[in-house]
């Protein structure tokens, strides 16, 4: 089983997007939406959801009314005031750190488990799909990101699936590191902005710390073509195959709108800046399949990425 991980540095740049489209143009392959803060590839597949799991968090401090006497040590105590004036517990306040617990004379304290979020197991119209939902001001997120990871394995055995393809969350923190362990290419994405090139090497450094070979794609290279250029340079330099330019364009959008991948709305509408949006995507998944094929020996990354020579589209 060969896993893809689709990352940028921020959001926006497109993961959905293309993770949507890739959905829609393999075949045999499972999902998994590892953006567990924001998961959006649920709102263009639909998924049925087949089996849920709760993650546990960082435990919840509870104060037993019957026992405690109001001594105010515990809301002396409490560095983070999750103690309310009352004797109550703010739940979005409290870390789990147990100071109330041993503090507390009456023994009136004690750590309850806490939901942080629910993993799934769904079916969509393109094949099995792993996804969570975190909760409001939870902090597990990379626990959650890991429980995907393992559904999204367990559907890709229990449906003799030979990809994995993993929506990854933003940034190059640890739900991305939780997203990307093990995988067997990442495809970065990048747009031509100052805060642009700055997050694509950021993520290349964290792909490159972990042996995982790497390519990338520009999107929305045409606003500033420029930068582009400097991004095809950075990577050309670093030994990054730069796979695709995609341009700007409203297709996207209109897709997400109809509850279509890009590939699916140029498919039904015809429309002739669509056909030609999807075809870029087309080209752009042929190549992550050669790379897929390409790169079976993660420790031979380094040789066998091999710079390719690339110019931005005029």
């Amino acid at each position: 089983m060969k896993q893809l991980a689709i990352i940028s540095g921020k959001g926006g740049c497109g993961k959905t997007t293309l993770t949507a489209a890739f959905s829609s143009l393999s075949e045999n392959a499972v999902l998994a939406d590892c953006d567990v803060d924001a998961s959006d590839l649920p709102l263009i597949l639909k998924p049925q959801v087949i089996k849920r799991e709760d993650c546990l968090g960082l435990e919840l401090a509870s104060i037993d009314p019957d026992l405690c006497t109001g001594c105010g040590i515990c809301l002396e105590m409490c560095r983070f005031g999750a103690v309310n004036e009352d004797f109550t517990i703010n739940p979005y306040s409290c870390e789990g750190c147990a100071v109330c617990t041993v503090a507390c004379p009456e023994n009136a304290v004690s750590l309850m488990p806490r939901v942080a979020g629910q993993a799934f197991s769904s079916m969509t119209r393109f094949g099995p799909m792993a996804h969570a939902k975190l909760g409001i001001g939870e902090e597990a997120s990379g626990k959650l990101v890991n429980m995907v990871r393992k559904k999204a394995a367990e559907l890709a055995d229990q449906y003799c699936c030979k990809l994995v393809i993993i929506d990854g969350p933003p940034g190059t923190g640890c739900p991305v590191i939780a997203a990307i362990t093990g995988t067997d290419l990442v495809l970065v994405l990048s747009e031509p902005t100052v805060s642009g090139i700055h997050d694509l090497k950021r993520a290349i450094e964290l792909t490159t710390h972990f042996k995982i070979p790497a390519v990338a794609c520009i999107n929305r290279y045409d606003i500033n073509k420029k930068k582009s250029l400097e991004i095809a340079d950075f990577c050309r330099d670093a030994g990054i195959p730069l796979l695709a330019c995609l341009p700007y364009s409203d297709v996207t959008t209109q897709a997400m709108l109809m509850e279509e991948s890009v590939i699916e709305y140029a498919a039904r509408s015809r429309d002739s800046e669509a056909m030609k949006f999807a075809n870029i995507v087309r080209k752009l998944w042929a190549e992550i399949e050669t790379g897929l094929s390409e790169f079976p020996d993660k420790d031979k990354y380094s040789k066998a990425l091999e710079v390719r020579e690339f110019k931005t589209p005029e």
